[in-house]
């Protein structure tokens, strides 16, 4: 599925970057680190306070190394990754016996898709693989081959074995695709290895899934910026509002670069085709793909989820999108601690904001940490 927006989020200079390059390991004072690495096609960054460059680099060091073994499990990109290994297999002649990290993310997979009647599914590797041909040659897929495909997509295809910690795969040519929910589940794994060393204060990037411990020393929060769809301008006070029969609140006017947010010990994600789309003969088409059809998703979303862990952040602002506004912010209203924000524009071009009352709460309209 989807991948999720990368640049959407831009952490703000004001948290303070400070001079580290030699430390006392001994110093108590917590300083600001910053470590980035290549993993799962995309950019991990990690920010971390420490009180030594030691202990710092230790953390980051472990933290990275555990996201790399993740992208060996999870990649649908690596031909001998463990998630493509199971794919190709299909039809499995017998279950076959899953990692605690792949089974782990499937649990999760199944379980939303039965939650929202096969909105996300993770088997729909056949219409990413087409659909990553179209965008490379900038043309719609065939749809014979789309028809094709089709056949081998369906999440109630995919079994999965409690007891045992097994897979089946019932159709040919399945093929799963995490790319909705792997960088989400890794973020926060790397955030338990950071735990493990004693960081208290961090922040992991991935592509734009947010995933963050405690605040910076002396802030209230971490201070990420939602990107606007296409950078338009804020919505007006009637363009934002809600019907009086919806109980979400309309979103206050913002800048035209994004929305400020204030998280910790949370997780934040936006899916959207802000920045990966394709345009054929005026019309735009997501990289967000409808299971059910097999079509990219059509006109202008962005979908942003707060949530406890960055899994569930990541699944659920895709499996949103794909929902829809009206069916996607009742999702969210039966699920504690998550809040979405769902921005859309129009076929007149005019942008419109709904989002859940428990959202706002997290919006920054001012900075008390900043003189």
């Amino acid at each position: 599925m989807q991948q999720t927006i990368y640049a959407a989020f831009a952490l703000l200079a004001a948290l303070g970057a400070g001079d580290f390059a030699a430390v006392d390991e001994s110093r108590e004072t917590p300083t600001r680190f910053e470590y980035t690495q290549v993993h799962m096609g995309t950019r991990f960054r990690i920010l971390l306070y420490a009180g030594s460059e030691g202990v710092a680099n230790r953390a980051a060091t472990a933290a990275m190394d555990r996201i790399a073994a993740l992208d060996k499990a999870l990649s649908d990109y690596k031909q001998d990754s463990e998630l493509s290994l199971l794919g190709a297999a299909s039809p499995t002649a017998k279950p076959v016996p899953l990692s605690d990290d792949l089974w782990n993310v499937l649990v999760y997979s199944q379980k939303l898709a039965d939650r929202t009647e096969g909105a996300f599914d993770v088997t729909l590797g056949p219409y990413s693989r087409l659909w990553r041909r179209a965008r490379r040659r900038k043309e719609l897929p065939p749809k014979d081959l789309l028809q094709k495909a089709g056949h081998s997509v369906g999440y109630k295809k995919l079994i999965l074995d409690h007891c045992r910690q097994t897979a089946t795969l019932t159709s040919e040519k399945m093929r799963l695709d995490l790319g909705a929910i792997a960088k989400g589940y890794a973020a926060d794994e790397a955030l338990i290895v950071l735990r493990d060393r004693g960081i208290e204060s961090a922040l992991i990037d991935a592509a734009g899934d947010i995933v963050t411990t405690g605040p910076p020393p002396g802030k209230s929060g971490w201070k990420v910026t939602v990107a606007n769809l296409s950078n338009a301008e804020a919505p007006t006070e009637k363009q934002g509002r809600v019907p009086q029969e919806h109980p979400e609140k309309s979103a206050p006017n913002e800048s035209a670069t994004g929305s400020r947010l204030v998280i910790k010990d949370a997780a934040v994600a936006t899916s959207g085709d802000l920045y990966q789309h394709l345009e054929i003969d005026g019309r735009r088409y997501s990289h967000i793909i409808d299971p059910f059809s097999g079509i990219g998703l059509a006109g202008q979303t962005s979908v942003t989820i707060i949530a406890p862990d960055g899994m569930t952040a990541d699944s659920l602002a895709s499996a949103i999108s794909v929902l829809g506004v009206d069916k996607g912010l009742a999702l969210v209203r039966d699920m504690p601690g998550v809040a979405c924000r769902f921005t859309w524009i129009d076929s007149d071009g005019k942008t419109s904001v709904r989002q859940t009352e428990t959202f706002q709460p997290y919006m920054a309209t001012s900075d008390p940490d900043e003189k």
